[in-house]
């Protein structure tokens, strides 16, 4: 039960609503900025048009500060509120909910957010079709929740306080990951030597120091509890580490033991994951397809600087691709890969290093996540009126 101040309301009672331009305007270096989906998710215009074109699509509607941004085809639900002032348009796969003396913009962009709305977005739109999308009369129809408007900023400061926060971990994962990236670069190239370093390092290739293995075809053995967790391309995530859940299977084929090194074979044209490393933690772990395994040859290899050289050089993997739509590694473009190798002690002292910073960043994603579903536990207790902000 919603309290008796609250009411329950059609978004198109509220608020005027619009789409962008439904005609794929002719894009200019320069000139007013023009909105689309990819837009709102990476809070970045990257596409402009003229004036006049401007002035054409937004004779009849303008988007303006405050008004509210939603993506409704392609990506459907994801909410922005303008916070700039220049002149932009948009395109049709984004709608504008227009600021209104009924709502708090930025309540009603949490509320977007919230279980209860998402809920009400996939139930009126067209999820079958290509691309997914929810048509404007349906968009109009959702319904939202209202306190009164000062209930409405109250709730809105707490879960800005949250976001803030989550803006700051943002600043700091980014801080962190700038000063891992400069000192692997110094330190894997000899630019920087550690204190009481300074004997030369070797000029290998992978081949030299590893045995390279490939996985075996085992997508029609996955079980849902199985023993043994399955190495697949999507194993690994964008910073090399393996993610918490996977695939599994019921058996153990010895392709993989602890401390072997698994890599990506096979990635879309982009080719962002191709060559990425982790290492095997124990002997849980079956290696499928299209993903490779690095076994060292001897004890002349710390695997742990071994993976950091890997992934630090990924720029190599990625010019040895092969194919179009799916770029694939050869086994010679992988063996043939040259590594500066440094003395044991030395490597385990920059693999020191550098997995400190990796593990600080780790954690940070981890408080990230955990303030997320804070921030979503909260947004739901909020919105239905669970948590009470001020006095009943």
């Amino acid at each position: 039960m919603l309290p008796l101040n609250w009411q329950r309301v059609r978004l198109g009672d509220i608020a005027h609503i619009f789409d962008g331009t439904h005609q794929t305007p002719q894009y200019t270096h320069y000139g007013v900025a023009f909105f689309s989906v990819e837009n709102i998710v990476s809070d970045k215009p990257s596409k402009f048009i003229s004036q006049q074109d401007y002035l054409t699509a937004t004779n009849q509607n303008r988007p303006e500060y405050n008004d509210i941004l939603l993506t409704r085809i392609g990506t459907i639900g994801v909410s922005k509120v303008v916070t700039w002032n220049y002149p932009f348009s948009i395109y049709v796969t984004l709608a504008v909910i227009k600021q209104s003396k009924y709502f708090n913009s930025y309540y009603l962009h949490y509320f977007i957010q919230s279980n209860f709305f998402q809920k009400e977005l996939k139930n009126n739109s067209l999820l079958q079709a290509i691309p997914c999308k929810i048509n404007m009369n349906e968009l109009k129809k959702c319904e939202v929740i209202l306190p009164p408007l000062n209930e409405q900023a109250a709730i809105t400061n707490i879960l800005s306080d949250v976001d803030r926060y989550l803006y700051s971990l943002d600043a700091l994962i980014l801080k962190k990951e700038s000063v891992k990236k400069a000192l692997s670069f110094e330190l894997l190239s000899q630019r920087k030597r550690l204190k009481g370093f300074n004997q030369n390092w070797q000029k290998v290739r992978l081949v030299d120091i590893c045995e390279f293995g490939n996985g075996g075809a085992y997508e029609t053995l996955i079980v849902e509890n199985g023993d043994f967790k399955l190495i697949s391309l999507n194993s690994i995530d964008i910073d090399g580490n393996l993610k918490n859940t996977m695939k599994r299977v019921n058996f153990y084929d010895n392709s993989l033991k602890q401390d072997d090194i698994v890599m990506v074979l096979s990635d879309v044209a982009h080719g962002d994951f191709l060559g990425l490393c982790a290492v095997i933690p124990n002997n849980d772990y079956v290696l499928n397809q299209r993903m490779g395994r690095l076994r060292k040859k001897n004890d002349c290899i710390n695997i742990l600087f071994l993976r950091l050289y890997i992934n630090a050089n990924q720029k190599y993997f990625k010019m040895q691709g092969q194919g179009s739509s799916q770029l694939n590694l050869s086994k010679k473009a992988i063996e043939y890969f040259e590594i500066l190798l440094p003395p044991l002690n030395e490597q385990a002292a920059i693999a020191n290093v550098l997995s400190g910073l990796d593990n600080e960043i780790i954690s940070l994603k981890n408080k990230k996540r955990q303030f997320e579903n804070v921030k979503k536990a909260l947004n739901h207790d909020l919105m239905s009126a669970k948590i009470r902000v001020l006095n009943k």
